[in-house]
């Protein structure tokens, strides 16, 4: 193999050692650094071939490190745009509609933990709940107190 294949190989290594990536995130940053027409396309199909990129693997991790301080509308979009299939985000973000309520309240219970004494309080509560990618019906559920209904 050529050395330029090897250093093309060791930099998408190194990031996939760091967290996980999916295809199109190190097709982005490993571009650059593609010497011959081809030669990028090829690594990624060996790597993905030994399993070393896993588009399920990539939403697991996403969904562990960020389901506990975001909502579904965000991190669905944070899988967006790291390239993963429809298909996987759909599911992801349905197995997080089935807790939503839960998480968007632990959230805002770390942040404020009382519920908004005015408007403009409510109006502060609600834009930082969405601004997690809370939905709107979650958002009204949490700040009113109500529980499931």
């Amino acid at each position: 193999m050529p050395v330029s294949t090897l250093s093309l190989k060791g930099r998408a290594l190194r990031l996939l050692g760091g967290r996980e990536h999916s295809r199109a995130e190190l097709e982005r940053k490993l571009q650059p650094h593609e010497q011959e027409p081809g030669q990028l396309q090829r690594v990624l199909d060996e790597l993905q071939a030994k399993g070393f990129i896993s588009e399920q693997r990539v939403v697991e991790s996403v969904l562990h490190r960020r389901a506990g301080k975001l909502g579904a509308g965000r991190i669905r979009q944070e899988l967006q745009q790291k390239g993963i299939g429809d298909e996987l985000v759909a599911q992801a973000v349905q197995q997080l509609r089935t807790i939503e309520l839960d998480r968007a309240r632990q959230v805002w219970q770390r942040r404020f933990g009382a519920p908004p004494q005015d408007a403009a309080e409510r109006a502060r509560q609600s834009r930082f709940l969405a601004a997690r990618g809370f939905g709107g019906d979650v958002i009204r559920r949490v700040l009113g107190g109500r529980d499931d209904e």
